[in-house]
């Protein structure tokens, strides 16, 4: 087979081959590509006799990647989403580059959103739009920039730690002035606000009153799907919501919440902003990100004290 300018196999193997490696299956492929199984398969052994190593251990129920393979995966969803991100300025025909910062509606709310319109006001040639999504953001179209719990699992990114919260219950400062002090046991007996989402990396009542030591089964309670709804109710006095010091420290200070001591667990992971390598990242989005750093250092002494 002659080679290209870049030495590199036919461009449908690696397409075929990346389709089947990130679902690790060439029937599930196939559909997403509109062929059969057989062209699928057809093309990962050209691709395999054209490179000379074996991708896919071929097992009864399916397939496994080899090492080789896992390390051209990698590298190909690497290329990939940087070529999606190309394409779509390139699609855009727009003359100013717009910027897209992503994070859940909690973070949009009681902290992003105020920084973005302060970067606006100091940088107004800047076109930033806010992609508000409640659950992981994963895929090739990922914001320019985004803040997440935890780190993300996309390949090639930057991660920069931003701060490790504390988990800490809250609650309308009325039902609150009335349970401080109060022992685990009586917490754990009180109205309790669960959150159901999405993102299992989130911590929950049962998690958090475990790791303190605490085992007894918890009674029911109200459950929502989104942590702004949460804070809403437990506002309202709907009960007793297990809250993020930091991140909901404007509710705090403006006397809408208040936390019940003195129990208090350390956040397992840090929240982090992620995006491109810096030097893949545009001089505005550089901008930006530098803003966002420094704008959580005004609420932090100490952001890397603890790994994230």
């Amino acid at each position: 087979m002659s080679r290209r300018y870049y030495d590199l196999p036919s461009l449908t193997t690696l397409a075929t081959f990346e389709t089947a490696a990130r679902h690790l299956s060439f029937k599930d492929a196939a559909q997403e590509l509109s062929v059969t199984p057989g062209a699928v398969s057809h093309q990962i052994k050209a691709i395999e006799e054209d490179i000379g190593v074996q991708l896919f251990e071929r097992k009864h129920r399916g397939v496994d990647l080899t090492p080789q393979g896992e390390a051209l995966f990698e590298a190909l969803q690497v290329s990939f989403q940087r070529l999606s991100q190309v394409l779509k300025t390139v699609r855009a025909g727009e003359p100013d580059e717009v910027i897209t910062v992503g994070s859940t509606s909690a973070v949009a709310s009681l902290w992003l959103s105020a920084s973005v319109i302060g970067f606006w006001r100091d940088h107004p040639d800047a076109n930033v739009n806010q992609i508000v999504r409640d659950r992981v953001f994963q895929g090739p179209n990922l914001p320019d920039l985004y803040v997440q719990y935890g780190r993300s699992s996309e390949i090639g990114l930057e991660q920069t730690p931003l701060y490790r919260d504390e988990l800490v219950p809250v609650a309308a400062p009325d039902l609150a002035r009335k349970m401080e002090g109060c022992s685990l046991d009586d917490l754990a007996q009180s109205r309790l606000i669960y959150l159901d989402c999405d993102d299992k990396s989130w911590t929950t009542w049962r998690s958090w009153f475990s790791k303190l030591g605490y085992h007894m089964p918890l009674p029911a309670g109200n459950t929502v799907n989104n942590f702004s709804v949460a804070l809403q109710a437990a506002q309202e006095g709907a009960g007793v919501l297990l809250g993020w010091r930091r991140l909901i420290a404007p509710l705090i200070e403006a006397g809408k919440l208040q936390v019940i001591g003195p129990h208090q667990l350390t956040a397992p992971h840090r929240f982090h902003l992620i995006g491109r390598p810096d030097a893949e990242l545009s001089p505005k989005v550089n901008e930006l990100k530098v803003w966002f750093l420094s704008e959580v250092a005004k609420f932090s002494d100490d952001l890397n004290s603890s790994e994230g």
